[in-house]
């Protein structure tokens, strides 16, 4: 059975709205992505359409080098996954992608979190909302909390994932880009 990876990228941007839900959760990081691969290029999430604007946003390819995630700590955990789950993941996302005018930021469901109500709204999802459900929709973990009460700490609870990398994002680049260009120069 051939094992893939997949990563799970829990941010702090430092943004107003970031520091507004930090207040409640008291946790280091309150943004959940996922991406394909190591180099952190295919990452998914459910966040903002606009940088400037916390409240305008939906599902979104997340650009980690742009200004938004400049000075963005981070927590980078992978998990192995088989390549039919791996599959399955990248078809999820697909869907979603290409209905993506379907689809919304679950902002009222992130508030309902803070006075423990269920809150679910077809075609929308706050950013663990999504990352948990696309990771139990898709057979690599069973959470005991549901989708729409998970917080990005409670995402990597399981022991399926690995921390890989903690800190300044900036920083993981700068570690990534010297892996290829060492790869580079072996080729040559």
């Amino acid at each position: 059975m051939c094992k893939n990876k997949i990563y799970i990228l829990l941010t702090d941007t430092g943004t107003l709205f970031t520091r507004m839900i930090k207040l409640y959760t008291k946790a280091p990081y309150n943004h959940a992505s996922v991406a394909f691969d190591h180099h952190l290029i295919e990452v998914y999430s459910f966040g903002r359409k606009t940088p400037r604007n916390p409240f305008i946003g939906g599902f979104v390819k997340e650009n980690l080098r742009a200004h938004y995630f400049k000075q963005a700590r981070c927590a980078i955990y992978s998990c192995d996954v088989t390549t039919e789950q791996l599959e399955r993941m990248q078809q999820f996302i697909h869907k979603i992608d290409r209905q993506k005018h379907l689809y919304s930021y679950n902002l009222l469901g992130l508030f309902a979190i803070t006075i423990k109500k269920r809150f679910i709204r077809k075609n929308a999802f706050f950013c663990s909302q999504f990352v948990a459900t696309l990771l139990q929709e898709c057979g690599i973990v069973n959470y005991t909390k549901e989708p729409f009460f998970m917080t990005p700490q409670d995402l990597i609870k399981s022991e399926k994932f690995q921390l890989v990398y903690q800190g300044d994002l900036e920083n993981y680049y700068k570690h990534q880009d010297m892996i290829v260009e060492n790869e580079r120069q072996l080729v040559m």
